[in-house]
C-alpha cells in the first residue's frame, strides 16, 4: 500500500515537472534564451524587489531615475549587456567607470548595491547584475510618467571589463552624425532606434563639461537658439572660466517627466548636449523625420522606445553557462577568473 502510493506521487511530481517543462518551451523567446518569465520560479519575487528599489532611489532623488536608464545603457554598448559596467578595478583588467565617456558621468551604483543585496537575501544566486540593470531601466521609465514593458531576462554577468572597450564603444556627447550612427550600428541599432533611445534624454541632467564646448569661442554653437545659448552660459561661467560640475536640465520643460518635449526641444534649437541637437539640426533625413514624427506623436514614441530597448536589451547576451551570477556587483565571485 505505501509503495502504491509513493509511486502515485512519483508519478505525480513527474506530471508536473513534465507541464512545466512544456509551459516553458512554448513561452520561449524570440531573442535568445531570454524569457520575461526566467525567475518566476527561482525568484518569484525578483522585479518586485527591483521596482521597490528604484522607487525609493527616485524619491530621495529625481534624477535618480535618468542615472539608472543610463547605466543600462553604457553597459550594453560595450561588449553587450553583462553588468560589466558595474565591475571594480582590480590587479587583472582596469575596469569602465574612469573610461572618458562614463567618468563624472554614470552613478547609481549604490543602489544597485541595495538592491543586489536584497535579492541575495530572497533568492541567493538567481538573479544576475546584468538583470538587475535592465530591470531597473525600465522601472525609472514607469516611475517618470513613460511606458512599461516586459524585461527579457535570463542574462549572465561578465568576468571581466575593459576601460579601452569602453572609450572604443560608447559615443561622446561631441560626436558628429556620422560618428554616432556608427556606433548604433556598431550594436546592431537602426537610425531609427537612435532616435527613439536618444529620447531617454527627456529625463536627467548634464554637466556643463559635457556641453561647454558649444558655449564658448568667438563662434558658440550657431544651433542652439539664442536665450538658450545665453542662458546655459550664465549658468555654467564663473566670469570667463567653466564651471564644469554645474548641472543642467537635458529636458528644459518636464526635466523630471518621460515624454516627448525633448524632441520639441531640438526643433526649437534646445537640445542641450551636441548629439541630441544634431539629430535634427546636422542629422540625415531619417533622423530628422522621426524627431518631427515623435514632436506630435508620443504614443508612437513609447511603443518605438520599448522596442528600442527590448532591442538593445540583447545586445551580446552571455547565457547558459557563461559568465556567472555575480554575488556582489561590484566584484567576480572568488571562484571566478577572469
Amino acid at each position: 500500500m505505501q509503495r502504491c502510493s509513493t509511486m502515485a506521487a512519483a508519478l505525480r511530481l513527474f506530471f508536473v515537472l513534465a507541464l512545466m517543462s512544456a509551459w516553458v518551451s512554448t513561452r520561449a523567446s524570440p531573442h535568445g534564451s531570454l524569457r520575461h518569465d526566467h525567475h518566476l520560479w527561482t525568484c518569484p519575487e525578483a522585479e518586485a524587489i527591483v521596482f521597490a528599489g528604484v522607487q525609493r532611489a527616485v524619491a530621495r532623488e529625481a534624477r535618480m531615475a535618468a542615472s539608472l536608464l543610463r547605466l543600462h545603457f553604457h553597459d550594453c554598448f560595450v561588449n553587450g549587456c553583462d553588468a560589466s559596467v558595474l565591475l571594480d578595478d582590480t590587479s587583472t583588467f582596469e575596469g569602465e567607470k574612469t573610461a572618458a565617456p562614463n567618468l563624472n558621468s554614470i552613478r547609481g551604483f549604490e543602489v544597485i548595491d541595495a538592491i543586489k543585496e536584497e535579492l541575495e537575501a530572497a533568492c541567493p544566486e538567481n538573479v544576475s547584475c546584468a538583470d538587475i540593470l535592465a530591470m531597473a531601466a525600465r522601472d525609472s521609465v514607469v516611475i517618470t510618467g513613460g511606458p512599461s514593458w516586459e524585461v527579457l531576462l535570463g542574462r549572465r554577468d561578465s568576468l571581466t571589463a575593459s576601460k579601452a572597450a569602453a572609450e572604443s564603444s560608447l559615443p561622446a556627447p561631441t560626436s558628429d552624425i556620422k560618428t554616432l550612427i556608427s556606433k548604433f550600428k556598431d550594436v546592431g541599432l537602426t537610425q531609427k532606434d537612435l532616435v527613439a533611445l536618444s529620447g531617454a534624454h527627456t529625463i536627467g541632467k548634464a554637466r556643463c563639461a559635457t556641453f561647454s564646448a558649444r558655449l564658448m569661442g568667438v563662434q558658440p554653437d550657431s544651433t542652439l537658439q539664442t536665450e538658450y545659448l545665453t542662458s546655459l552660459q550664465k549658468l555654467c561661467s564663473k566670469g570667463f572660466v567653466i564651471n564644469n560640475d554645474t548641472l543642467a536640465d537635458l529636458d528644459l520643460e518636464t526635466p523630471e517627466a518621460f515624454d516627448n518635449h525633448y524632441y520639441a526641444n531640438l526643433r526649437s534649437g534646445e537640445g542641450l548636449l551636441k548629439t541630441d541637437q544634431l539629430l535634427y539640426s546636422n542629422g540625415t533625413e531619417t533622423t530628422k523625420d522621426w524627431v518631427e514624427f515623435y514632436i506630435q506623436h508620443q504614443p508612437t514614441f513609447f511603443s518605438n522606445f520599448k522596442k528600442s530597448m527590448i532591442k538593445m536589451g540583447n545586445i551580446e547576451l552571455l547565457t547558459g553557462t557563461s559568465g556567472e551570477i555575480r554575488r556582489n556587483c561590484r566584484s567576480i565571485n572568488l571562484h571566478s577568473s577572469a
